[in-house]
C-alpha cells in the first residue's frame, strides 16, 4: 500500500512538473512518517495487549512443558547411569515424545501468533491510512507522501496531527 502511494506521488509530481512553478505553488503537499504512526498509535498498544492476553495461556502451557522436559533431561543425566536399561529406555522414549510434542506446540504457537500479528497489523494499517486521509482532507492537502522522502520541512509534517487523530479514534 505504501509503495503504491509512493508511485502515485512520483507520478503526480512528474505530471505537475510541466505546469510550472505558479501551478505548483497552489499544490499543498504533506508528509507522514508511517513507521512512527504504526509504532506510536494508541491502537498499536491495544493490539499488543490483545495479543498478549490471547496467547498468554498457551505461552504458559509451553513454559510448563519446557520445564517438564528440562526436569526429565536432568533426571536422565543424573540417574541414567544407575537406572536399569528398561527404566532408562522408558525415560528416554518419554523424553523424546515430550520433546517432539514441545517442538510441535512451539511451531504451532509461532505460526498462530504470526498470523494474528499480521491480522492486527493489517487492521492498524487501514486505520492509519483512514486517519491520514481525514487529516489531509481537513487541512486541505492535495498530496501526502510517506516513506522514501529524503527531506520534509516541518510545515508539511503531518505525523503528529495523524497521531492526534488516532488517539481521538482510540477513545
Amino acid at each position: 500500500m505504501i509503495r503504491l502511494l509512493q508511485r502515485f506521488a512520483l507520478l503526480t509530481i512528474a505530471l505537475l512538473a510541466p505546469l510550472g512553478a505558479q501551478a505548483a505553488d497552489n499544490i499543498k503537499i504533506g508528509f507522514v512518517n508511517s513507521s512512527v504512526l504504526l509504532e506510536q498509535a494508541p491502537q498499536a498498544e491495544q493490539a499488543k495487549q490483545k495479543l498478549e492476553q490471547e496467547f498468554s495461556a498457551r505461552e504458559e502451557e509451553l513454559r510448563g512443558l519446557r520445564q517438564e522436559v528440562q526436569e526429565m533431561e536432568n533426571r536422565l543425566n543424573r540417574d541414567g547411569v544407575t537406572m536399569n536399561e528398561g527404566d532408562r529406555g522408558n525415560l528416554e522414549r518419554e523424553l523424546n515424545r515430550k520433546l517432539r510434542d514441545l517442538q510441535r506446540q512451539q511451531s504451532n504457537f509461532r505460526d498462530d501468533l504470526n498470523l494474528r500479528k499480521n491480522e492486527e497489523l493489517g487492521k492498524l494499517q487501514r486505520l492509519v491510512l483512514d486517519a491520514i486521509r481525514e487529516v489531509a482532507r481537513e487541512k486541505g492537502y492535495d498530496l501526502v507522501l510517506s516513506e522514501g522522502v529524503v527531506y520534509s520541512a516541518d510545515r508539511v509534517e503531518l505525523t503528529q496531527d495523524v497521531l492526534d487523530r488516532l488517539e481521538q479514534m482510540g477513545r
